[in-house]
């Protein structure tokens, strides 16, 4: 796959979900899907009060017709069966976890208040998916157990590499969750983290994951263009679910999911950050943070929004660096 094909892709991708933005928004403002603030949240994000949520449809819809698009037109079909498997299972199961965060979405939306989906019913769907996902994987031909851990070598873990799998995709996806609470923020990281996977799947000489990875990577900057500080609007679950079902799909595409240990740097402190506050709270009744996920504690420690998303965003490059590393010495 050329430069230019990938070019096309990425361009598809940006344009249909930046244009898409002109009628998604005001069709979201008429419908009155705003975003409802938690109470719990910055006094300050009140203001926030009321901008349109799910636009995670804008890129939802461009990414996954790029991807047609570069499947139909850019010279795949003389691909790996099972690089193509890999392509058409992650795509479905991306708009799986999307569609399941619709569901919160507009139950949220509907009852005017933060509740949606009950725990148990976001844990059961995201199971589901990630089961169905991987025995989709399995029957296709995909039976290989065998971990690369980077820097370390292959390791092959037998049956263990399932529930091993199924924890790694609902870890990943209910992450790169947490890490949408700012303006831009998990946009832009998510955009970073799918240019280091591009250069990975390049190294692997795997033109279908480097399609979905330019196809992420124009969908996130797309959407930046209506999502980045003032937000016009949100991704809302719908948006936040989709992007960690494409992270993880490109991460087993590769057949490296321990990179995300990398390129997934920022989604693992927002979650430990969450861990560590809940643990403390309980155990001693202390907050280590002004508040979690983290980036709410450098908020309340008075940095921009503006400013947290480009710090995240270096250190996502910085964890992508050592993932493109990682990939050439494997």
């Amino acid at each position: 796959m050329d430069i230019l094909s990938l070019a096309v892709t990425a361009g598809a991708a940006f344009l249909i979900t930046a244009l898409s933005g002109k009628w998604v928004i005001p069709f979201l403002r008429k419908l009155k899907f705003g975003q409802t603030i938690l109470e719990d949240g910055p006094a300050w994000h009140k203001k926030k009060q009321g901008t349109p949520t799910m636009g995670g449809m804008m890129f939802i819809l461009g990414i996954v017709l790029a991807v047609l698009l570069g499947a139909l037109t850019l010279h795949l079909n003389g691909g790996a069966g099972e690089a193509q498997l890999h392509l058409i299972a992650g795509v479905i199961m991306a708009v799986a976890f999307g569609t399941l965060g619709f569901a919160d979405d507009y139950i949220k939306v509907v009852k005017k208040q933060n509740l949606g989906l009950t725990a148990k019913q976001k844990m059961a769907g995201q199971l589901l998916i990630s089961v169905a996902y991987l025995a989709v994987l399995y029957l296709g031909g995909e039976t290989s157990t065998v971990l690369q851990i980077p820097f370390l070598g292959q390791l092959d873990i037998g049956l263990l590499y399932y529930p091993f799998a199924v924890l790694v995709i609902v870890g990943a996806v209910n992450a790169v969750n947490l890490t949408d609470g700012i303006d831009g923020l998990c946009s832009s990281v998510t955009f970073v983290a799918a240019i280091g996977l591009m250069f990975v799947a390049n190294i692997a000489a795997n033109n279908e994951m480097n399609l979905l990875a330019v196809a992420l990577a124009g969908g996130c900057l797309g959407f930046l263009c209506w999502n980045f500080h003032p937000a016009k609007v949100f991704m809302g679950d719908t948006g936040s679910l989709f992007l960690g079902g494409m992270i993880c799909a490109l991460a087993f595409g590769l057949r490296m999911p321990l990179l995300l240990v990398f390129v997934g740097i920022i989604y693992i402190v927002e979650t430990m950050s969450v861990i560590l506050q809940v643990i403390s709270f309980k155990t001693t009744g202390k907050r280590i943070f002004k508040m979690s996920p983290i980036h709410h504690h450098y908020e309340m420690s008075g940095w921009s929004e503006e400013k947290i998303v480009a710090a995240f965003s270096a250190v996502t490059a910085v964890g992508c660096v050592l993932a493109v590393l990682s990939a050439l010495l494997a």
